[in-house]
């Protein structure tokens, strides 16, 4: 039996975002009980070019509902990026799982070959097959983020590992 598309990209943005939102939970108690001051790991970066904490985790949810929305052939929903606390980024979190259980399986029946179109209209436009967009991009997109914000978690004294990382599997 082959692997669908469905498969393939929610079950794993679910059970990354999934520790993610545990990883945000123990920073939360974390910066609580040492009295650190949330600001220090939420605007924490690896290097001064980089995005900061708040908006890796953004940007994993963006890819999360984006990804599989647009192989499902339904409207990606649009959010603020306001979150500046714990709690927002794990609402954040919460409602994009909370999309993405909604997508009904059979939507994704030939999202392999859909072409899939980014920045359409403008010169940055780039059209892929649904199978190079998630395998190629989607996915190292999203693991690129979710892997930085545990970097930055871990990298400031969240005591993290592996497992917290992959979740539930």
């Amino acid at each position: 039996m082959s692997l669908s598309m469905y498969e393939a990209s929610v079950p794993v943005f679910t059970q990354l975002l999934t520790a993610l939102d545990g990883n945000l939970a123990k920073a939360a108690v974390h910066v609580a009980e040492k009295k650190i001051e949330p600001d220090a790991l939420l605007r924490a970066r690896l290097f001064p070019d980089m995005f900061d904490f708040v908006r890796q985790v953004q940007i994993a949810c963006d890819f999360a509902k984006s990804v599989p929305a647009r192989l499902a052939g339904v409207d990606v929903p649009s959010y603020d990026d306001n979150e500046a606390t714990f709690a927002d980024l794990r609402a954040r979190i919460a409602k994009t799982l909370a999309f993405i259980g909604t997508l009904d399986a059979a939507k994704f029946d030939g999202s392999e070959a859909r072409e899939i179109v980014l920045r359409p209209g403008t010169p940055k436009e780039k059209r892929l097959g649904g199978k190079a967009y998630l395998l190629a991009y989607g996915l190292p997109q999203f693991f690129f983020h979710v892997t930085t914000a545990y970097a930055l978690l871990r990298h400031n004294g969240i005591e993290i590992g592996k497992k917290d990382f992959m979740g539930a599997y």
